[in-house]
């Protein structure tokens, strides 16, 4: 099994939702917990972090300019500069038992985003797709805890899943951007594989998991193949995306929350930055065309 590298040692509580940014030549990741985003470029090692009055869940890049994202209630506008977010649409504000997680944009420009159950326990969770002309469209439901969404190469094949179930499910994804089919994917148990995190896809249509409690990214075939196992020195594992020039580097996510003072000085490295250098590249990153 291949080892990541830590490039970023800070302890964040849920760092998720690597973005790309090959404008800045620069990677911004969230931790949802501690309200935070998070900057690097790697070429020069420059970080920096902004501490949001709400959680930013997820982010994305915008056509026009600037960056569109996900917080607890539901679709907003991120602005850095005075670190303030304004509401797209919000459509679990009334549902405090809920919050959005985890988001993408596909390679048409529609912004997928879900909601999960706050106490990890209800299959409360709604799968949302926010299209350019800012309407909101309700597209699965009956989720703990949704994480995802990646997209094949040729963007007809969409993957989410459920943490909690285990499941990673594959859907038909059609050009006006409606569901086909659900199938499951993958299924993982705890106890042995963790729960199926974020994920990408590569150049040759792969897709790579993240473990959260597996201590590890796995890339999968899309027939379901296991091809390439890589190691982190944490459990929890929780996204990754691809970067650099030349789309060749995994940038990989991982969190420290619910960890017990032993299990940190255990693994000390928990909540921090990690890169991998495949034998493969990255597909470039879809901006949110609204």
């Amino acid at each position: 099994m291949s080892e990541a590298t830590c490039i970023w040692q800070i302890q964040a509580l849920l760092g998720e939702g690597p973005l790309w940014v090959a404008e800045e030549n620069a990677l911004y990741w969230v931790d949802i917990l501690n309200r935070q985003v998070h900057r690097l470029e790697p070429a020069s090692g420059q970080k920096h972090s902004w501490t949001f009055a709400e959680s930013i869940t997820s982010l994305a890049m915008r056509q026009s300019g600037g960056f569109v994202g996900t917080t607890p209630d539901g679709f907003v506008t991120v602005d850095f500069e005075t670190q303030t977010v304004a509401p797209i649409v919000l459509p679990e504000k009334d549902l405090p038992g809920n919050r959005f997680n985890d988001g993408k944009v596909d390679a048409n420009g529609r912004y997928w985003a879900g909601t999960m159950n706050r106490a990890e326990k209800e299959a409360t969770g709604t799968l949302y797709r926010l299209d350019p002309d800012l309407t909101l469209h309700t597209m699965d439901s009956d989720y703990i805890i949704t994480n995802g969404p990646a997209f094949s190469v040729d963007g007809r094949t969409m993957y989410h899943n459920d943490s909690v179930k285990g499941f990673v499910y594959a859907f038909d994804l059609h050009n006006d951007g409606t569901l086909g089919e659900k199938r499951p994917f993958q299924q993982l148990t705890y106890a042995i594989n963790g729960a199926p995190d974020g994920m990408t896809v590569d150049s040759e249509n792969c897709l790579w998991l993240a473990h959260y409690g597996g201590a590890r990214l796995t890339r999968f075939a899309p027939t379901g193949e296991i091809l390439e196992e890589v190691s982190l020195p944490v459990p929890n594992v929780t996204s990754c995306t691809f970067g650099g020039p030349e789309l060749d580097t995994l940038y990989i996510t991982t969190a420290s929350q619910n960890m017990s003072p032993a299990d940190l000085e255990k693994y000390p490295l928990s909540g921090s930055l990690f890169t991998y250098k495949p034998r493969v590249k990255g597909l470039p990153t879809p901006k949110f065309a609204g």
